[in-house]
């Protein structure tokens, strides 16, 4: 049975993001944040952030690159032939990959073990649903071996309708990308500039790597996370444990940088080095463990991503931090204004 987030909002349109701040005459760091602690919030500007940080905090953030995961293709089925946008969401272990198609911005369904799909290189062929209770999302043969040259060649960034044209694959990626291999962007880091990391070093705040490559969201029916791959690596671990026991702050940079410090916690309580995959699902029954504070963009209503929130500082704070973004007019998802989360 689905869990409902405590946060309840409408979303007008006129706040859904439809282009990069760099569209708005902003730089990347000069989107709004709000600053949610407990009963406290407090409206600022990105590039501001470490007025709200401590030396001896450390920020966790996502090295996962977005790939470019969105490939025209033609849906043979028995009927005939269909335009389809082929969404490349997760590489799995015995090279297939769980795909989602859509068409006209929304999810295809009706698929059959065995369809082909017509891309540029050859067949993607549907070898079984991935998930049994539906077939929006497919464990797929894509037409060559090496998938992420391909998407190179021939893809572009996932985009939804929402986001008024399309725009290069720069502008999907953070400041931290390092190994590609996320389906959408891990974009709670993204009004992250250089310059505001160079600053943030000076002033005591410790930066750690985390990955955790993120698959395609389900905007339309907010189904929680699917199992993804993550890494903790041991020097990030031992820095989490320092800092913990020395009284700082251990602060997420997004949702997917919480599931994957979250998902190497130990019985002790302890982060110890882990990779692999993790199906970790954290809300009222799973709070966080390690995480002291979130920095994230603002999510749809009803996503299971405000569960995550939730775990992290309270269903409260979260909505009132949500009346907050709304009455000031903070834009929304991946191209909008951001929010710090602080127990």
């Amino acid at each position: 049975m689905r869990v409902h987030p405590h946060t309840r909002f409408v979303l007008p349109d006129s706040l859904n993001a439809t282009e990069p701040p760099e569209a708005r005459g902003l730089s990347r760091d000069q989107v709004k944040l709000l600053v949610a602690e407990g009963s406290t919030t407090t409206h600022t500007r990105f590039d501001r952030i470490g007025e709200h940080l401590r030396p001896g905090d450390l920020l966790l953030v996502n090295t996962s690159g977005t790939m470019p995961a969105a490939v025209d293709g033609s849906w043979i089925t028995g009927s005939g032939v269909a335009p389809v946008v082929v969404h490349f969401s997760t590489a799995l272990d015995d090279g297939t990959w769980v795909v989602e198609l859509r068409n006209g911005g929304s999810p295809m369904f009706g698929g059959t073990t065995g369809d082909q799909v017509e891309l540029p290189e050859g067949v993607l062929t549907l070898l079984a649903p991935y998930q049994s209770d539906s077939n929006r999302l497919w464990r797929a043969k894509p037409p060559v071996s090496d998938v992420l040259g391909y998407l190179q060649r021939h893809g572009r960034p996932i985009t939804y309708k929402y986001v008024g044209r399309r725009w290069p694959l720069a502008s999907y990626q953070t400041v931290f990308a390092r190994e590609p291999g996320s389906a959408e962007m891990p974009s709670a880091a993204r009004p992250f500039s250089f310059e505001l990391v160079s600053h943030l070093a000076s002033q005591g705040v410790l930066i750690a790597p985390i990955m955790l490559h993120c698959g395609v969201s389900s905007l339309e029916s907010h189904e929680p996370p699917l199992p993804e791959r993550y890494d903790v690596p041991a020097h990030t671990a031992r820095l989490v444990n320092w800092v913990k026991a020395n009284g700082g702050r251990v602060i997420a940079v997004g949702t997917t940088a919480v599931r994957a410090v979250e998902s190497a916690v130990a019985a002790d309580g302890s982060v110890t080095a882990s990779h692999g995959w993790t199906d970790l699902v954290l809300g009222p029954d799973r709070p966080v463990r390690v995480v002291d504070g979130l920095i994230t963009g603002m999510h749809a209503p009803e996503a299971s991503h405000l569960l995550l929130l939730e775990s992290v500082v309270g269903g409260d704070t979260v909505q009132r931090a949500y009346d907050a973004a709304l009455h000031e007019g903070y834009l929304w998802h991946e191209f909008g204004d951001s929010c710090l989360l602080l127990r």
